[in-house]
């Protein structure tokens, strides 16, 4: 399932059902727990190439084909989009009917705009079924819910490492802050910073400023004032309004004025009010 799918891997894996005797199995008896555990996870083109495996997958599988449309309706209901009107409860609905039939990103989807509705325990619940069923998204959404509920933050961190394994961006920077900060698990600076720069090399914004500030300090990595650099201005770059503020004083302080001067009106535009100061002292100093 973490694969790119593919007609030939399809028949591939039909192929080798028939060279094994399986090819008359009937996979549209599994149990439903049974299916949705094999397959509530499934992204659309993997849901798609499962699908075609054979007769029996294609019967087994209906249920989640019929959730990804449930899916997709309740997007639009929630968004407005697709020549439908913006329905909250709609788009509920549609969720709900999604998650019923094992779809884990149904379950996601119900459970933010539940959680979003105030009623964080609905919420919460359908995060945890998703978690369960392996959906890293879903691992990394109950950990966040769970840390801003009054409940043991150690659970929080277990699902943001199980979702940092599968390589989910924005939990290996939560993970990250945890380690650093020790909320539900022992302080730990040298792990923050190995995970601060996984996050960093997925694209996280918030994990490159943070992977600089690292280096910098000297707080779970040998102080490098290359790789300091290197991350703050890549963070300056995705939008991080602080990296751009702080890449701009270190531009201006090594000569480069007009570039200093763009960092900094980022910076200023972002909401930085400490930029502003320094950016308008650099522009009465610098030439027409």
């Amino acid at each position: 399932a973490q694969q790119q799918p593919s007609s030939r891997g399809a028949s591939l894996v039909k192929q080798q059902a028939r060279e094994q005797g399986q090819e008359d199995v009937d996979f549209s008896q599994l149990p439903f727990d049974v299916l949705r555990r094999i397959s509530g996870g499934f992204s659309l083109p993997n849901l798609w190439a499962a699908s075609m495996v054979c007769k029996s997958w294609y019967q087994a599988l209906s249920s989640l084909r019929e959730a990804v449309t449930f899916v997709k309706w309740g997007k639009m209901y929630k968004h407005g989009r697709g020549g439908v009107p913006q329905d909250t409860g709609m788009a509920l609905d549609s969720f709900l009917k999604g998650a019923a039939r094992g779809c884990a990103a149904a379950m996601i989807d119900a459970g933010l705009l539940l959680w979003e509705q105030g009623r964080r325990e609905e919420g919460i619940q359908w995060y945890r079924k998703a978690a369960e069923l392996g959906d890293a998204a879903g691992q990394c959404n109950l950990g966040l819910a769970l840390l801003q509920e009054p409940v043991d933050a150690s659970e929080a961190v277990k699902w943001f490492q199980r979702a940092s394994d599968a390589g989910h961006v924005r939990a290996q920077y939560s993970l990250a802050l945890c380690l650093q900060q020790g909320r539900g698990v022992e302080p730990n600076p040298g792990k923050a910073a190995r995970w601060y720069l996984r996050a960093a090399e997925g694209g996280s914004s918030r994990a490159m400023y943070n992977t600089a500030l690292c280096f910098l300090s000297g707080e779970g990595f040998a102080r490098n004032y290359h790789h300091a650099r290197h991350w703050m201005r890549r963070a300056a770059l995705a939008g991080h309004r602080k990296a751009q503020f702080e890449h701009g004083l270190t531009l201006f302080a090594e000569g480069d004025g007009g570039l200093a001067l763009a960092f900094l009106e980022l910076a200023t535009r972002a909401g930085e009010t400490a930029a502003i100061h320094i950016r308008d002292a650099l522009v009465q100093q610098l030439p027409a």
